[in-house]
């Protein structure tokens, strides 16, 4: 049995039996693995503990039937909590709010069980690589950034020169459009290897293509929030800004619509965050909402706006002989305002940053808008507007990440990350005064 097939079915099991005891050892024997190879497997699936997610499970269920009108002391015995109390203090720690208060802020609560993702075995891989002409002894592995983090989907670097992916055909195949487009105008970028059939790519459940690795590798945490944070942040930018050349170049060859960044915001992240605000006690003001959508409304229709990277954070931008060397991943492409890129990368930086290094942020972004300043030339608009797309970007992914439990981690993460932002918004202004 493949390992996604084992926790789909653990999956399932857990949530019919959750009202009984479940423990790692009972699941571990009925997928006839150790239970130390277990837990390994589980959280690499669903990226938290075995007790973790049955906890979480149970809380989520537990609030649903409470939101329903039953009585809450029935519920939480019925879902194994020995009293009301214990129950209250796990919801509070995984909620960060009482129960009561939770289900006032969001009326009701869904307990929508998480999807396991596809994975593959290295046996699966060789097979799926027999299909192009390279040495059938290569090496597989996945591949980390230099920090130690997984990029995250389905991606391998098989041996020193190639790059194996597999995943949404849409994506995929819009990414490859990218890398094809950007040759053409001179810019670095990974092209498919062909099939033995001449093909770009392989049909299977999903499609998986083989590219020439580019050369480079993103650059280790250390040297962005180094002595040299605002050298280092002007490479990003000034690179931004030659990438933006180039898409914009060939963004009449691309059929792609047009991101509404302040009604997507206004109508969808910006209410989410209230909530979270409410939950988490983030104590944001008011004002800053009202002052939001007032000023950035003002500001957004005279905003520069292309074809965009999307998502050029750390990991998509590589350095050789530390210089950037290339970008990869343009499989979210959109048209949106220019200026998403340059705060993307720079919340990015923010998002890995110690607490040490969060005063060290600001010198990374006063680089990063100096250097794209440098080769695009921010409009005044532009520069007035950098504060709020940064909110921008931290309400969308507060309200996205919020809304995942696998991503439960990054969603505290981005909510400090917008707390720190909101109480320096007069120190992000004079970055811009400084470049006027």
């Amino acid at each position: 049995m493949q390992y996604p097939e084992v926790i789909r079915i653990a999956l399932d099991y857990i949530e019919q039996n959750l009202k009984t005891d479940i423990t790692a050892e009972e699941l571990a024997r009925m997928s006839n693995y150790s239970t130390y190879h277990y837990y390994r497997l589980f959280s690499s699936v669903t990226g938290s503990s075995v007790s973790g997610y049955i906890l979480k499970r149970r809380l989520d269920h537990a609030l649903a039937e409470i939101a329903s009108g039953r009585k809450a002391i029935d519920v939480v015995l019925e879902y194994g909590f020995d009293t009301y109390a214990g129950f209250y203090k796990a919801v509070v720690k995984m909620y960060g709010c009482s129960p009561k208060k939770y289900l006032s802020i969001y009326q009701k609560h869904t307990p929508i069980k998480p999807e396991v993702a596809k994975m593959y075995t290295e046996r699966e891989l060789r097979k799926v690589l027999e299909n192009w002409d390279i040495d059938k002894g290569l090496p597989i592995s996945d591949i980390f950034i230099m920090d130690g983090a997984k990029v995250t989907g389905n991606v391998w670097r098989v041996g020193k020169d190639y790059i194996l992916k597999a995943g949404d055909r849409e994506k995929l195949l819009k990414n490859l459009n990218f890398s094809k487009a950007l040759q053409r105008q001179g810019f670095t970028s990974s092209l498919p290897i062909l099939t033995k059939t001449g093909s770009e790519y392989l049909e299977a459940n999903e499609i998986f293509i083989l590219t020439q690795g580019l050369k480079g590798n993103p650059l280790p945490k250390t040297d962005r929030f180094g002595g040299n944070c605002r050298k280092i942040g002007g490479k990003y930018g000034k690179s931004i800004a030659r990438l933006h050349k180039a898409l914009k170049a060939i963004q009449k060859d691309m059929s792609l619509d047009e991101m509404n960044l302040y009604k997507s915001v206004t109508e969808w992240a910006l209410p989410n965050v209230k909530q979270q605000n409410m939950q988490w006690g983030m104590e944001i003001d008011e004002s800053f909402f009202e002052d939001y959508i007032e000023n950035f409304g003002k500001l957004y229709d005279r905003l520069p706006k292309q074809l965009i990277h999307r998502d050029p954070n750390p990991s998509n931008i590589l350095f050789d002989d530390g210089e950037v060397s290339g970008f990869i991943d343009f499989d979210l492409s959109e048209v949106n305002v220019r200026l998403w890129d340059v705060c993307y990368c720079a919340t990015g930086i923010l998002s890995e940053a110690s607490n040490k290094a969060y005063e060290k942020w600001l010198d990374i972004l006063a680089g990063i808008l100096q250097g794209y300043d440098f080769e695009g030339k921010l409009t005044q608009e532009e520069k007035q507007a950098v504060f709020y797309v940064i909110c921008s970007i931290q309400m969308i992914c507060i309200a996205y990440f919020g809304s995942h439990d696998k991503f439960r981690e990054l969603a505290n993460t981005n909510r400090k990350m917008l707390q720190f932002i909101i109480q320096n918004k007069k120190r992000i202004d004079n970055i811009f005064n400084a470049l006027n």
